[in-house]
């Protein structure tokens, strides 16, 4: 898809702080969708979704969230956490007089629609997720649990233990770390040690296959050139305080949900997500990680019909 086909984005102040949006389907007013990039992502990353919705009767609202785009950038790592998150999410929702939405989540984007459901559950009507299922709390902050179980060189941990490490490395060739980060039909790898995402950033000669065309490339690329890769990765750095976040908070998500896999992401399934999501259907999809961008299609297919089902009921 040619950028200049996507919406031309607006600044609205939320929260706070000013997020860049991309909008679609206005005429559809009434039925809104909210779709979550991921990380390292943009809006853009939903290209495929948003005419596809807009023309199944649709109000599309696509944010690039905050430090991402030209959305505000914070410099206070703690202005990330999952308040703020799903704060700006329920600000956007009263900056167009939505009493509830659908949230569509894909990766990171996916933990936020969790979260927002858990926070502010009057506010989400349907859940539908990519990649990233449900993550019950446990008995451990979940920084703490993965350095204990995956150690120091898993990125998530590295993000948090050494703050600012990794960012330089992606921003010393954002296009070179983009180009081998957005890959399909990757053959599979043995471990290697060291913090692998710095390793991928490094490496001259990316594996599988692009995963889009240059020109698409290049949005993804000019935008985090732009703003570098700080912001969006203080994310990470707030899992801990989630998990603190959330300690109050009804863990059960009760509102009819999708989840979406990918047969190849290397994110793992979680086998308990019928104990906290009850209302979920699941569909797996002939992919890796990158699903609505690699299975544009079939995923424009899963969610529709889904929805279809749901409004049926």
């Amino acid at each position: 898809m040619n950028s200049s086909d996507f919406p031309r984005p607006v600044l609205i102040p939320v929260n706070g702080v000013e997020l860049e949006v991309f909008e679609a389907g206005r005429h559809n007013a009434g039925r809104p969708l909210v779709l979550c990039h991921g990380w390292p992502e943009h809006a853009y990353s939903w290209r495929y979704q948003v005419p596809a919705l807009v023309e199944a009767g649709y109000h599309v609202i696509v944010p690039n969230q905050r430090g991402y785009g030209n959305s505000s950038r914070p410099t206070e790592v703690t202005d990330y956490d999952i308040e703020h998150l799903a704060g700006d999410l329920i600000a956007l929702l009263d900056h167009y007089g939505y009493d509830d939405a659908t949230f569509v989540g894909h990766d990171w984007g996916a933990f936020v629609v969790w979260g927002l459901t858990l926070l502010h559950p009057d506010r989400v009507n349907k859940v539908i997720n990519l990649s990233l299922p449900y993550q019950d709390r446990g008995e451990q902050p979940w920084i703490e649990f993965m350095e204990a179980v995956l150690g120091g060189d898993f990125y998530f941990v590295h993000f948090n233990r050494q703050p600012g490490v990794a960012d330089a490395v992606f921003e010393d060739n954002t296009f070179r770390f983009l180009r081998n980060l957005y890959r399909k039909n990757e053959p599979p790898r043995e471990p290697q040690p060291g913090m692998a995402l710095i390793d991928l950033a490094r490496a001259e000669t990316p594996l599988g296959e692009p995963l889009m065309s240059d020109s698409e490339l290049a949005v993804f690329v000019s935008a985090f050139e732009s703003t570098g890769f700080t912001g969006s990765v203080n994310w990470y750095r707030n899992l801990d305080r989630n998990w603190h976040l959330l300690a109050e908070v009804d863990p059960i998500i009760q509102q009819p949900a999708l989840m979406i896999y990918g047969d190849r992401d290397a994110i793992a399934r979680a086998e308990n997500l019928t104990e906290f999501v009850p209302n979920v259907e699941v569909v797996n999809l002939d992919c890796g990680h990158w699903i609505q961008q690699e299975r544009p299609d079939e995923t424009n297919q899963a969610i529709l019909n889904w929805l279809e089902r749901q409004d049926a009921t």
